[in-house]
């Protein structure tokens, strides 16, 4: 080939691999971060069931590991310098699961999260507002977690089927640790399996009756129409933008391997 063309085609090959460099940073993996998730990860292997519930009463077999892993992220602080901000995204939802995992061990058996009360200095406090996770030495709840760091620093409703809340009602649990690098993947997987789930949602042109969640965060998912384009971005049955909206209550029975029954499904309010 003539030198000329020769230095065209080098060219070209330069700006295509400069223009694939951001998204190739990216998703750049952080193995410290993967390697510290490891045991959270085998964890969930070992004891979500392949309907998304929670084997709570096998996984007191290994509390252990499950304490070992909350006690590594004392030492662990995200670092904007260091750590992406899918990376920084995918750490506090795993630290949220695991943090609301271990606070149902400690006082399984029990029929729901919120029968728990936690003794603190100067009465009792919910399982949402006690301190229940130190990370980098600082102590948070699962309350703050969600609204001061997932909320405020991403504000992505999606996070929302992904935080184990402990419920009945609340969506599947994924079998594995979520990653920076596989995060938007996971939570596109997550809301499309919930949305499309007739236990939690149950979708049609003309009407829709949505989980509760939907009305609870309905600050992050926005008004009516918007809500029901969030929707058409994951459902299998396109619902029309004129569908009457209605939301069901929240089963707050624990998530464990029973799971629901037909009987137990969601009701409307």
């Amino acid at each position: 080939m003539p030198l000329l063309p020769r230095l065209v085609s080098r060219f070209f090959l330069v700006i295509l691999l400069l223009s694939w460099w951001p998204a190739l940073s990216n998703a750049a993996a952080n193995p410290a971060l993967d390697k510290l998730q490891q045991p959270w990860n085998q964890l969930l292997q070992h004891h979500v069931t392949t309907d998304g519930r929670f084997n709570y009463e096998a996984m007191l077999d290994e509390e252990t590991q499950l304490l070992d892993y909350l006690q590594s992220l004392r030492k662990i602080k995200p670092d904007p310098q260091t750590w992406s901000a899918d990376d920084t995204k995918a750490f506090w939802i795993n630290t949220y699961n695991a943090a609301a995992a271990s606070l149902i061990l400690q006082y399984y058996p029990l029929a729901s999260i919120n029968d728990i009360r936690v003794k603190e200095i100067g009465g009792l406090k919910s399982p949402w507002e006690a301190p229940v996770v130190n990370v980098g030495g600082q102590s948070y709840s699962l309350n703050q977690i969600e609204r001061e760091v997932l909320r405020n620093q991403f504000h992505d409703p999606r996070v929302h089927f992904a935080l184990m809340y402990g419920a009945a009602s609340c969506p599947p649990v994924l079998a594995e640790a979520y990653t920076g690098t596989r995060v938007n993947e996971q939570l596109d997987a997550q809301a499309k399996r919930f949305l499309n789930d007739p236990a939690f949602n149950q979708l049609t042109p003309q009407q829709v009756q949505l989980s509760g969640l939907f009305e609870s965060y309905a600050a992050e998912f926005g008004p009516e129409a918007q809500v029901l384009e969030f929707v058409n971005r994951y459902a299998l049955v396109p619902v029309l933008p004129t569908a009457k909206v209605e939301y069901r209550s929240f089963n707050w029975a624990l998530n464990d391997r029973t799971g629901l029954s037909n009987s137990q499904a969601l009701g409307k309010h």
